[in-house]
């Protein structure tokens, strides 16, 4: 097993991609290996490394299915979902929280409106 050829930021010759770059252009990487990294130093740390593929060995991404794009919707809908209180929130509940806003901040009496 050979070691990757490494490139510098911004420095990586053409026929090769990121992930996200494949993923704009409609591809994937199909199984394959990892051809190359980029590498972006920095100060104090370790450098920034960004795994690089082969555009010509890349497939077409799938199509979506009406299955999974049920099972999609299925699942976006459960995160809507408060545990505690069993109501839509109406927006995807922060994982951090754990149950919807009114919930995790409940309102005190004496500050509470009456109208």
């Amino acid at each position: 097993m050979g070691a990757l050829p490494v490139f510098r930021w911004r420095l990586a010759p053409d026929g090769y991609a990121t992930y996200r770059q494949l993923r704009a252009q409609g591809l994937r990487p199909g199984g394959q290996q990892v051809a190359a990294q980029l590498e972006r130093p920095r100060r104090r740390r370790g450098p920034l490394v960004a795994y690089l593929y082969r555009i010509d060995l890349a497939k077409p991404v799938r199509p979506m299915t009406p299955a999974k794009r049920a099972a999609l919707a299925k699942a976006n809908a459960a995160r809507r979902v408060c545990p505690q209180c069993g109501t839509d929130a109406g927006y995807v509940i922060p994982s951090r929280l754990g149950v919807c806003v009114p919930c995790a901040f409940p309102e005190p009496a004496e500050f509470s409106r009456s109208t």
